[in-house]
């Protein structure tokens, strides 16, 4: 027997359902941006005449178990095209962790350069804003950079951050971040969209508003405007988002660059567990960034509405995942009244839009790095949409169950180097 709701009720469900329309058009809004316009597009461009290097840079490799691949990342960060002299390179580890202190080590001592240092560290908290907040009291760059221990940077990228900060008298300059393991895993394909989409197009509305999430790495900030701000927040588990917001509150000078030939290359998760707790990490960290208030200081409405959406999302991806299983079985038990049953489509419309425009993604990511089209990861992608929104939702939900209990502890994203070597440039897929 089919069960009526209540005018209550359907008030709620109706909420729920614009709540969740209004939500997936935004997004959709975010991922098309940049390319609204031939003059937005051009913010992208990396500069292609350089300046002669004056700017000099500390970067700093944050790492912990990452024997793997941490002595060919010092490699590659010492290779980067620019005067040794003005580059700083800060390998940073914890006591507790010898395999990582060896390869450090190891490379340090091969390379014989005093500008390649180790920063050791045993205290607490046992995070990476710890160990980045420490390094920066020995930093001596005029920029100081994050690069993570799987990273593979650009070899021009220092020329190019030299050249903008010249040229546009910026005080931060966030270039891009690609994932790159496209088809090693059923959810990398959506996962890669993900961070070409956010970095090609989202940050540049962010920008634009003047509330600008930073990535955790490849971010360049003036080492005077950090020792200012104190460095990055050590209780947070999104310290590259709460130091954004804390840029824009300080009213700095923050340009976008994703130009698709000079991005720093990564690797997705390994794993589904690996994913989860990646998420779960990173929905936490905003949630903890929404309570504590400080994006309220803000200066304009519209910064602060922006900052409060972000913040929010993992509430409202936690809820929209609990409606799934709950609206299935509405579906059978309950009935609805004609125009509510109309409306509970509007995200499936959404949603569909959505997977056109992640197959054109995929087709725009594929032909900026030279790689085949295949029908078959085309299939897989679709096939992939609604199951990847599941693991968004359960990294919400284990989000702010964590949150609830108040657990904080910091939940390391396991490295393995799929972005390096034959497969990876190659598009061969690993099953």
């Amino acid at each position: 027997m089919m069960t009526i709701l209540t005018p209550i009720l359907e008030a709620i469900y109706l909420f729920i359902i614009l709540l969740m329309t209004a939500q997936a058009i935004f997004n959709i809004r975010l991922r098309l941006f940049i390319w609204e316009s031939p003059e937005q597009a051009l913010l992208n461009r990396a500069p292609t005449v350089y300046r002669e290097p004056r700017l000099s840079f500390t970067i700093m490799l944050p790492a912990r178990h990452e024997e793997d691949v941490y002595r060919e990342t010092i490699q590659k960060v010492y290779d980067l095209n620019y005067p040794r002299r003005l580059v700083q390179v800060l390998a940073i580890c914890r006591e507790d962790d010898p395999g990582t202190i060896a390869e450090a080590q190891a490379k340090i001592n091969e390379l014989r350069d005093p500008n390649v240092q180790l920063v050791v560290f045993n205290d607490k908290p046992i995070n990476k804003p710890h160990g980045l907040n420490l390094a920066l009291k020995v930093s001596k760059g005029d920029v100081v950079t994050i690069f993570d221990a799987e990273d593979e940077p650009h070899p021009d990228i220092l020329n190019i951050i030299n050249t903008t900060m010249l040229n546009e008298s910026v005080d931060v300059v966030q270039s891009g971040v690609q994932l790159m393991n496209h088809n090693t895993k059923w959810f990398c394909f959506l996962n890669v969209l993900e961070y070409f989409f956010w970095f090609k197009s989202s940050l540049h509305f962010f920008a634009r508003i003047g509330m600008t999430p930073l990535g955790g790495n490849t971010v360049f900030a003036r080492r005077l405007l950090m020792e200012q701000l104190g460095g990055w927040d050590e209780t947070c588990l999104t310290e590259d988002a709460d130091l954004g917001i804390r840029l824009s509150i300080a009213h700095a000078r923050v340009r976008i660059i994703y130009d698709d030939e000079f991005v720093t290359r990564e690797e997705t998760p390994h794993s589904i567990e690996q994913f989860i707790k990646q998420r779960t990490r990173w929905n936490q960290g905003f949630i903890q960034i929404l309570f504590n208030g400080i994006w309220r200081k803000l200066e304009k409405p519209s910064q602060r509405f922006l900052a409060l959406y972000v913040l929010i999302l993992p509430e409202l991806q936690a809820l929209f995942a609990l409606m799934v299983p709950v609206s299935v079985v509405m579906f059978f038990v309950v009935k609805l009244p004609l125009w509510l049953a109309m409306v509970t489509f509007l995200p499936l419309y959404c949603f569909v839009l959505a997977i056109f425009i992640d197959l054109a993604g995929l087709h725009e990511f594929l032909k900026a790095h030279h790689r085949p089209w295949r029908w078959r990861e085309a299939a897989t992608l679709l096939l992939a949409f609604f199951p990847y929104q599941l693991l968004l939702g359960l990294g919400a939900m284990r989000a702010v169950w964590r949150y609830i209990k108040g657990t904080s502890n910091w939940e390391k994203t396991a490295h393995i180097g799929q972005h390096r070597g034959n497969n990876a440039a190659s598009g061969k897929h690993v099953a």
